[in-house]
């Protein structure tokens, strides 16, 4: 059975709690975290097929976050889909979406881009998880 759990996080709460709405419309199970640290934890504990992070948020930043993330043997095989305004739409078209073991979404995104790339990338998730 294909793990349907995402995690989202976000300093944001307008931001979120959009981005939980779309997700929650879409048939995913939900889980909202507004810090790194935050969302360290619930990763571990749920075991989320995807995270969708932020990268500029207050203390610990999305990406340190999502090395504490690959560096945890819990953890580590879960994909990071950043939404960020730090990479642009034309670097986005340039480079591709993705960088390392993460995956990249310039701000603001097309919720139809967004859905389209979180369902990619879930449905290529081994369904041992």
């Amino acid at each position: 059975m294909l793990n349907n759990k995402i995690l989202a996080v976000d300093d944001e709460p307008s931001v979120l709690i959009l981005l939980e709405k779309r997700l929650k419309g879409a048939g995913y199970e939900v889980f909202t975290a507004s810090s790194g640290q935050e969302a360290i934890e619930i990763a571990r504990k749920e075991q989320p097929a995807l995270i969708v992070l932020d990268i500029l948020m207050p203390g610990m930043d999305g990406s340190e976050t999502a090395s504490k993330l690959h560096q945890d043997p819990k953890t580590k095989d879960i994909p990071i889909l950043f939404l960020t305004c730090l990479y642009t739409k034309r670097e986005e078209e340039r480079e591709g979406h993705e960088i390392g073991h993460n995956f990249f979404l310039a701000k603001p995104y097309d919720p139809k881009e967004l859905m389209d790339e979180i369902g990619r990338l879930i449905s290529s998730r081994s369904p041992e998880r």
